[in-house]
């Protein structure tokens, strides 16, 4: 009894002194708490020891607990390079946040910045709330100071990209991804939007770079093999967009927009069996039905079966009128069926349904160019779209362009 008493004695004191000192060197009121809860649990085994008394259990637990579990649960924190202050003011921000006041909170952290400018969880929280605020300049900059102080917060990283970007300032947008995924190349959501930018400039061969190096990664994932077939298919490389397009249907048979793709590359290189089957399966989709009967109708043109393609066109025409009739009414294929077409008289009727529209800027784009690839190679004979399989006529432009140089130099040798 007297030895754990001159032993819990020694420690309480030794701690006591340790967080005195702590407190004049930090100049940190904060520990006055501390120091106070501490003095509490060694005048209770003082008490113990001055009236020869023993301490309820629920006491002697008290004691300890103050004297020594708190101030050694501080030091701990603290050994993480956290201050007593900043912990005490970032708990004080978050239960100012879970109350929804972000006012104070955004204070609190104010605070703590100002008290200690190297606050990490500071600067990052105070970010995050700037960005649910909108004031996506001010967290831009709040992210920033949280990388100077974290070179490893590839979160923050991210995040100053994103806003750049709807900021509408591609450039650094895509040279932070760009730098980012350097450090951190199996960093998905980086690649996806650095991919998205690409997309969006028209970089298609870098977009290709950036998504290839992403599958070693992530090689099942849906999106990347899905993206990496729009790339592809901006550069008339549909050989390798069939690959990729498969693989992103095999992945999520659920997510149409790839089946629809192959079709119209099965229609591409002249197909007619695969795409009616990858077209039939695209029915299924809201958005791509009217589309995929309207295709069907001219397959069966193509193969001469005229009743199916009118029972398909207007198929098409009953799911979207206003699109498909303009359509019918552009490509002469039509024109030996027309009479049996029907086509409304208003088409702006109020019982018209709305268009659907899921498929991104980029996934319309690709679906357009792969439905402009069809038409223009619908008249092209068997040996032309076997050239067309060896990817001569659908070689990067960098590639071509560099052709072009390489014989402007071989012809000024021979001159």
């Amino acid at each position: 009894m007297v030895i754990e008493q001159l032993i819990f004695t020694v420690i309480s004191f030794a701690i006591f002194v340790s967080m005195f000192f702590r407190m004049i060197r930090n100049n940190d009121t904060t520990y006055v708490a501390i120091l106070v809860l501490e003095a509490i649990g060694i005048a209770l085994n003082f008490v113990e020891v001055l009236f020869t008394i023993k301490l309820n259990i629920v006491f002697v637990i008290l004691k300890y607990m103050l004297s020594i579990i708190l101030p050694i649960a501080v030091i701990i924190l603290e050994k993480r390079e956290t201050t007593l202050f900043e912990i005490v003011y970032i708990r004080k921000a978050k239960l100012h946040l879970f109350f929804g006041d972000n006012k104070k909170a955004k204070q609190a952290l104010i605070d703590l910045i100002e008290k200690n400018t190297n606050s990490y969880k500071a600067h990052r929280m105070l970010a995050e709330i700037y960005e649910l605020e909108g004031g996506m300049r001010k967290a831009i900059d709040e992210y920033v100071q949280a990388i100077d102080l974290n070179k490893k917060d590839y979160d923050s990283y991210y995040k100053v990209a994103e806003l750049l970007n709807q900021l509408e300032k591609k450039e650094e947008a895509s040279e932070m991804l760009f730098n980012l995924l350097n450090k951190k190349p199996e960093m998905y959501k980086a690649t996806e939007l650095l991919g998205e930018i690409l997309i969006e400039k028209e970089m298609y061969k870098e977009a290709v770079n950036i998504y290839q190096d992403a599958l070693r990664y992530h090689p099942v994932s849906y999106e990347l093999n899905y993206n990496l077939g729009i790339a592809y298919t901006m550069l008339n490389d549909f050989q390798n967009a069939k690959i990729c397009y498969e693989k992103a249907a095999e992945i999520n048979s659920l997510l149409y927009n790839a089946k629809y793709s192959l079709a119209e590359i099965a229609l591409i290189y002249k197909d007619l069996e695969e795409a009616e089957k990858r077209f039939l399966q695209t029915i299924e989709d809201e958005e791509l039905s009217a589309d995929a009967y309207y295709e069907l109708a001219k397959i069966y043109l193509i193969k001469g079966d005229k009743d199916m393609a009118i029972k398909y066109v207007n198929t098409a025409i009953d799911s979207n009128s206003k699109k498909i009739v303009e359509k019918v009414k552009r490509d002469p294929i039509f024109i030996p069926i027309m009479a049996r077409i029907s086509i409304p008289f208003n088409l702006e009727e109020p019982a018209q349904k709305e268009e659907i529209r899921k498929l991104k800027q980029k996934e319309s784009k690709a679906k357009e160019h792969l439905e402009e690839m069809s038409e223009i190679t619908r008249s092209l004979s068997y040996n032309d779209i076997k050239l067309l399989r060896k990817n001569v006529s659908g070689k990067p432009k960098r590639t071509q362009e560099q052709e072009k140089k390489m014989q402007e130099q071989e012809s000024q040798k021979e001159f």
